[in-house]
């Protein structure tokens, strides 16, 4: 009779530690974050596997935005013992007041959850209530705007690197993750955006050679206790992490090679501006109201694979919230739904997705499009604050899942494009990645 329940009871905890176990290789392979409750689990095994990413988690929070106080449309980045901010604001299309807390959360330079404790990045409290809030007015979807600055005199990052705000209910529901960056600037980068060196790239592609100079910082080991990031536009679906340096000349490291650091110029962005629900503007055929949703209609696009390179004013894939009939664009800006509409044969390749800072560079499936065979055409529609955005068109290759935004939009090495250049340290003694260095860098004037 004992050794039938020992049994049992072995038999129980072998089926709890593979259920465990299966969530989250699960919740791993999907990329999607592991987050159960505000209290963070502190086993660094467990830590290491949860990869953040933007990501709005109820569907009724619209709008979720991050960036410097005093520039909407800047990159989530402050220095390190400064009295820089960044303003972190959302909707909730429930008209109804809620009380929401955030904290930050640490993470290594792949943005994998580092293992430091709390209090071993944070000066303050762990957590804190957002008290500010704001109904929407005069709009026809109701909602209630939340913002806040940060860091705050509650909460404050000690060290550098990257970091998350994860915003959450009461009961540690998450609602939303954005992504922030903490820099201690150690180093110089000088970089040159040219057109590609090989024969076969110069038509479509850019190089991105560049210098890291360091005269006041040790670099003992630069092939291993660095990591350097490239970011085109700050999208995150191309971007390169794993360039050593070329040459070592005194306190320089040089990246100076043919092909590893090059990108596809792709084509200028495509945009529509709807500040104004009752003018249309240049891209905008119709607009609708259909006694519960406000709907714009888009001109129909084309393919641009094989059009010549053509300049086009754009903000590169970025968006901003304005609306021409109100004063305060984040309480009085409505909501409509965009609708797109591509003609064109079915793309076998894979699927066909919207691609912008609108969907956090991410491939997601509310902006994937679908196609009509009737009217032989992509179609989708999107759910929108009003204002100025900027789109692209891509196509996920089914067996790599990597995006291909050149199949319908073209390349061209004429075509401006941001680039940014983030430099992490660790050495041997440091148990994070340190952010040393950042640089914003252009190719406006290769055309």
């Amino acid at each position: 009779m004992k050794l039938t329940n020992i049994s049992k009871f072995f038999a129980f905890i072998l089926l709890i530690t593979s259920s465990c176990r299966s969530t989250k290789d699960i919740y791993k392979e999907s990329n999607m974050p592991i987050d159960t409750s505000y209290t963070e689990i502190e086993d660094s095994t467990y830590k290491q596997n949860i990869y953040y990413t933007n990501q709005i988690v109820n569907p009724n929070i619209k709008t979720a935005l991050c960036h410097q106080e005093k520039e909407d449309n800047s990159l989530a980045i402050i220095n390190l013992d400064s009295d820089d901010k960044l303003l972190i604001s959302f909707d909730n299309l429930e008209s109804r007041r809620t009380d929401y807390y955030y904290t930050i959360i640490h993470c290594n330079a792949d943005w994998t959850a580092s293992d430091l404790m709390k209090n071993e990045y944070i000066e303050g409290f762990t957590e804190e209530l957002i008290t500010d809030y704001e109904f929407s007015f005069n709009t026809i979807q109701k909602y209630t705007h939340y913002y806040f600055k940060f860091p705050s005199n509650n909460i404050k990052p000690t060290i550098s690197g990257n970091y998350i705000i994860k915003v959450y209910e009461e009961d540690g529901t998450p609602i939303l993750y954005k992504r922030f960056m903490v820099l201690e600037k150690k180093l110089q980068i000088e970089a040159n955006v040219r057109r590609a060196t090989l024969a076969a790239d110069r038509k479509s592609k850019h190089e991105i050679d560049f210098t890291i100079k360091h005269p006041n910082f040790i670099i003992n080991h630069p092939f291993s206790d660095l990591r350097v990031h490239i970011k085109q536009n700050n999208r995150e679906d191309n971007v390169i992490t794993d360039l050593t340096p070329q040459y070592i000349r005194n306190d320089e490291l040089i990246y100076d090679y043919e092909d590893d650091n090059t990108f596809f110029g792709n084509n200028e962005y495509r945009h529509f501006d709807f500040k104004s629900l009752r003018y249309h503007s240049e891209r905008i055929e119709e607009i609708k109201y259909d006694s519960t949703y406000n709907h714009v209609y888009l001109f129909k696009d084309k393919k641009r694979s094989f059009d010549r390179y053509s300049i086009d004013l754009d903000i590169n894939g970025k968006f901003l919230i304005r609306s021409q009939e109100g004063r305060d664009p984040s309480i009085e800006a409505d909501y409509a739904f965009i609708h797109f509409s591509l003609p064109t044969e079915k793309i076998n390749l894979g699927d066909v997705y919207l691609l912008g800072k609108f969907c956090d560079w991410e491939i997601k499936d509310d902006f994937r499009l679908k196609y009509n065979s009737i009217k032989q055409q992509y179609e989708t529609s999107i759910y929108l604050k009003q204002g100025y955005y900027n789109y692209l068109y891509g196509v996920t290759n089914a067996d790599t899942q990597n995006i291909d935004v050149s199949f319908i939009e073209g390349t061209h090495y004429q075509t401006r494009n941001d680039y940014y250049i983030y430099v992490y340290y660790r050495s041997t003694s440091d148990r994070y990645d340190r952010l040393i260095g950042f640089l914003k860098t252009s190719s406006k004037e290769l055309f």
